[in-house]
């Protein structure tokens, strides 16, 4: 999961020239941070956690 996290950020810094730094990337990016949680949730469905998922969904809709 972490080794996905680092390609997400590498990914970022690649592509967007206002992004300079993996500490900006990480903090400032609604974008990522949304697709993080949909992966944690995502997996929490697949482990048939359906109300941790569900929480998490909503906890993303709030935060990004």
């Amino acid at each position: 999961m972490f080794a996905r996290i680092r390609e997400d950020i590498r990914s970022v810094l690649e592509r967007d020239p206002a992004a300079y730094s993996w500490l900006q990337v990480l903090l400032c990016y609604p974008g990522l941070h949304a697709v993080w949680m949909h992966r944690l949730a995502h997996r929490f469905w697949r482990w048939r956690w359906r109300l941790m998922a569900h929480l998490i969904a909503r906890l993303s809709r709030w935060l990004t």
